[in-house]
């Protein structure tokens, strides 16, 4: 192919998209140039997007279109290296990282291990580390082959519901006896309650839409699954710990007038149901909403336990959440690839839309 193609996002409208294409440049000394294979799109790139221009986050600085009012929507998968300058970079070699929706990517390798690189580009070298590595599959040991579109689509939101089980555990859950959790069907969230369903000092309780509680319920990993009009119906004396992955400021608003003195914290984890970042409303009774950011969790028990310890702990609570999804006899989410960047085209519009399914998982394979 001489040419890359991207997918493109208007910043006023996310719904608003084009397929834009740019000649192949010839790669500098210091450059690679890989070819990405397959994505995984969910409700978190959406999220992504939605906080694009968010100080500490800066999702659409990753990857510039070169048009102020366009942004790249970044995703999870795989790429393969077609061309490069960088010792230790060999032709054919697959990664998995953070990526644009297009067809290739040029990037600068620097720090390149075992282990894989960091993309030394000088814009992103201000952004956040953690989506600035790419690991070699050769040096994974949670890779599966088999497994792929699994990893790609569960790993980046699992490593957020591991590190954010950590945190709330690693703070004796700021005294709750209970945790309730909003858009409870997304597959951080439920990861999340998977994490904790073993866990005595807390029981996880499932806020979500009256069409989704069935299957909320089903996942075996809530105490209780509970429809948004049934908030009414807990128990507002338990010491509860808020986790909103829904950013609904009108949800929010009636958690801290149900429970008032009972709500013990109020961790702001995610935005499924709203696509506008707003700062949280200082005018709420009770604990303010505090941002949850995985990186930062990560970087204290890196401190806390080593870097080796951490991946190897995470390693083996990711491979029984994908065993435990992928069941062939009760599975919690069914696998959709989609081909080619027209069709990654309509499952954004989908996922921005909310149309989406919490039992469907969706793969772009652009191979």
């Amino acid at each position: 192919m001489s040419v890359i193609r991207q997918l493109q996002n208007n910043k006023k409208d996310m719904e608003q998209s084009r397929i834009q294409t740019q000649p192949m440049p010839e790669l500098k000394t210091g450059e690679a140039l890989l070819r990405i294979s397959r994505l995984a799109l969910t409700t978190n790139n959406v999220t992504y997007a939605a906080f694009g221009e968010t100080p500490h986050l800066r999702y659409w600085d990753f990857f510039p279109t070169g048009d102020a009012e366009w942004f790249h929507m970044p995703a999870w998968g795989f790429a393969e290296v077609v061309e490069s300058t960088v010792d230790g970079l060999a032709k054919g070699e697959r990664f998995y990282g953070f990526w644009p929706i297009a067809s290739h990517l040029v990037m600068q390798p620097v720090r390149v291990t075992d282990r894989g690189f960091y993309d030394g580009a000088e814009l992103r070298l201000e952004l956040t580390s953690a989506y600035n590595q790419y690991q070699r599959i050769s040096s994974d040991d949670a890779y599966r082959a088999e497994s792929e579109n699994y990893q790609m689509l569960l790993r980046p939101l699992f490593i957020t519901s591991f590190m954010l089980a950590d945190f709330l555990d690693d703070n004796a859950f700021f005294g709750a006896r209970q945790i309730v959790m909003s858009s409870a069907s997304s597959k951080t969230a439920y990861g999340t309650a998977f994490c904790l369903q073993d866990n005595p000092a807390v029981q996880v309780i499932g806020l979500t839409s009256s069409g989704n509680t069935r299957f909320v319920q089903q996942l075996g990993c809530y105490r209780q699954a509970v429809g948004y009009d049934q908030l009414a119906s807990l128990d507002p004396g338990v010491p509860t710990l808020y986790v909103d992955f829904s950013g609904s400021a009108s949800l929010r608003q009636q958690i801290h007038s149900h429970f008032k003195d009972a709500l013990v914290y109020d961790c702001y984890a995610g935005s499924a149901q709203n696509h506008e970042y707003s700062e949280p409303d200082q005018a709420l009774a009770g604990p303010q909403p505090q941002p949850y950011f995985a990186p930062y969790q990560i970087k204290k028990r890196n401190a806390d336990w080593g870097a080796a310890e951490v991946t190897r702990r995470f390693n083996e609570a990711q491979l029984a959440f994908i065993a435990r999804v992928s069941d062939a006899q009760q599975p919690w989410m069914q696998v959709n690839e989609h081909a080619g960047l027209e069709a990654a085209q309509t499952l954004a519009e989908a996922l921005i839309k909310g149309d989406i399914n919490p039992l469907e998982g969706h793969a772009v394979v652009l191979d």
